[in-house]
């Protein structure tokens, strides 16, 4: 890793953590700046779930009071995630990196549309009231949803409140408060599973982790100034750029 990788690494996990802190999506850029300093797709995405992995941590404890109020009928999505995300990342390690990276540039594409269509996917807020976590539709579509976080990230979170929101009870904070937990519980078992297979690169992701958190505490103050708006349509770029990169190069 040359100097030129690390800062361009550290700036990535700046911007990722800002970036996640207005709007989501940072895992489009920290994906993005591993596979443009030659890290192989495979392992730009395993090292991807670690970096994100403490801004999961913060945004659950942030929620921390409303969790206190469901967590016990959550326990079901809980082992479900697991078992999702244990699959999916299992998936992933089954693949070879030409394998994956002819995938990569249409799940850039569906992840991108669909985080470009998050704020209409978002569940309308309702009156306060104890969330209902355990139907069938619910636990598979949260099966399917883990499968796909555990394969590959970069828009698991929007994907996972649209789901949340139409098979769940609750208003738009409960909701999201499930979603943070159940993301936790995805990208540690993926991360798990990624570490033992021996595909993380920790030297750019023990670079990108203090910008991350370094961008996650300036993204209050960006969110404070930027439209969000403007944040969702850089990330969109990126994940527009990305997809039309891995295209050329298939």
């Amino acid at each position: 890793m040359t100097p030129f990788d690390a800062i361009l690494l550290f700036l990535a996990g700046f911007v990722s953590g800002a970036v996640n802190a207005v709007a989501g999506g940072g895992t489009f850029v920290t994906f993005g700046a591993m596979t443009l300093v030659g890290l192989p797709p495979i392992v730009a995405n395993a090292t991807s779930s670690v970096t994100q992995f403490p801004g999961y941590i913060t945004s659950t404890l942030a929620y921390l009071d409303d969790i206190r109020h469901f967590w016990r009928q959550a326990l079901l999505l809980c082992v479900i995630s697991a078992f999702g995300a244990l699959a999916g990342s299992l998936i992933l390690l089954a693949l070879s990196n030409p394998s994956f990276r002819a995938l990569v540039p249409w799940l850039l594409i569906a992840a991108t549309a669909l985080f470009a269509a998050g704020p209409w996917l978002k569940p309308e807020a309702g009156p306060e009231h104890q969330a209902s976590v355990g139907s069938l539709t619910g636990s598979l579509a949260q099966f399917v949803t883990s499968v796909y976080g555990g394969f590959f990230g970069a828009g698991m979170g929007v994907m996972m409140l649209a789901t949340l929101g139409l098979t769940q009870a609750g208003d738009y904070h409960r909701l999201n408060a499930l979603k943070n937990m159940l993301a936790v519980v995805i990208a540690a078992i993926a991360i798990l599973v990624f570490v033992s297979g021996g595909v993380v690169a920790w030297p750019q992701a023990i670079v990108m982790i203090p910008g991350g958190a370094l961008g996650g505490y300036a993204g209050v103050w960006i969110a404070k100034r930027v439209p969000q708006g403007v944040v969702r349509g850089f990330v969109v770029a990126v994940g527009l750029f990305l997809a039309f990169y891995y295209f050329a190069k298939g």
